[in-house]
């Protein structure tokens, strides 16, 4: 065998890790960045105030687990947790069938007015919340939903529903369309073609936009603390607004709320992110 052509494959990877240089920096910069502060603030939901203001960047001395179950038990935070568990579930579960519904029948059926539909329901991408929570304000308080748990749900949905759309209706318009004349001449209905069909094969898609709203709406602060005044009403977000006040603030109680909120998110994520990249991905090409 030739030495020199032996020796071409390792003097072409010995060129490409210089040029991947800039990337890998650019990746690991990036992680310190945007991993930095959750790891400084999970170090802070271990420590107590006076700890963190004497050396704010130092590692625990001693682990306070303890600050869990105070946040948890005394400031209320269980009530928080579930409410906000209670909203995002149900939200959620009604924007994945409401939005795969209204997805499948714009990618599949055509009838006048498609295109007007269409740009009244994606016309919510463009539409930001600033813009429209007088407006909810006003609606919620005339139908009595102010307050209320039910029309923080009404709201998500409604806010949602255009992202959720517009992902799923990517994903179900590359569903070959010799599937849906098969299951026609087996004599499936439209319901039975939405579910037997669309559905089990927009898995992918679906997963991207439960796990997408799931992040978004268990973060969601705007709504939230305009539409619910109650404290046992209130969602997680909300409830780190008791360790704040207009002459102290608790800061090592404050990283404690937010490890708690952030948790579910992380795993979450976790669990379902190659998934939702995947259903993003797929739907991209229309």
């Amino acid at each position: 065998m030739n030495p020199l052509s032996a020796a071409k494959p390792f003097a072409g990877k010995s060129v490409a890790y210089p040029r991947r240089a800039p990337l890998a920096a650019f990746a690991l910069i990036y992680t310190i960045v945007s991993g930095g502060p959750f790891l400084w603030v999970a170090m802070m939901s271990l420590r107590t105030t006076p700890e963190i203001f004497a050396s704010p960047y130092a590692l625990p001395s001693s682990i306070h687990w303890e600050k869990f179950v105070d946040a948890w038990t005394k400031s209320n935070y269980g009530t928080y947790f579930w409410n906000s568990t209670i909203v995002v579930v149900t939200a959620v579960a009604l924007l994945t069938i409401i939005g795969a519904m209204v997805a499948h029948c714009l990618a599949r059926y055509r009838f006048r007015g498609n295109r007007v539909v269409r740009f009244i329901v994606l016309s919510g991408l463009i539409l930001p919340p600033q813009l429209m929570i007088l407006s909810l304000f006003q609606i919620l308080l005339e139908y009595r939903l102010y307050n209320t748990l039910t029309g923080l749900i009404i709201v998500y949905v409604a806010g949602h529903l255009a992202i959720t759309v517009y992902i799923l209706e990517g994903f179900f318009a590359q569903i070959p369309q010799d599937l849906f004349d098969a299951a026609r001449l087996d004599g499936y209905s439209d319901l039975e073609i939405f579910w037997r069909i669309t559905l089990p094969i927009g898995v992918p898609a679906l997963f991207t936009t439960v796990t997408l709203n799931f992040i978004i709406l268990w973060n969601e602060f705007l709504y939230a603390v305009v539409l619910l005044t109650e404290d046992d009403k209130r969602t997680l977000p909300l409830g780190i607004m008791h360790f704040m006040g207009n002459h102290q603030l608790d800061v090592g109680m404050v990283a404690t709320g937010l490890m708690i909120a952030i948790g579910p998110v992380i795993l979450l994520y976790a669990f379902f992110s190659e998934t939702m990249i995947k259903g993003m991905t797929a739907g991209a090409v229309r």
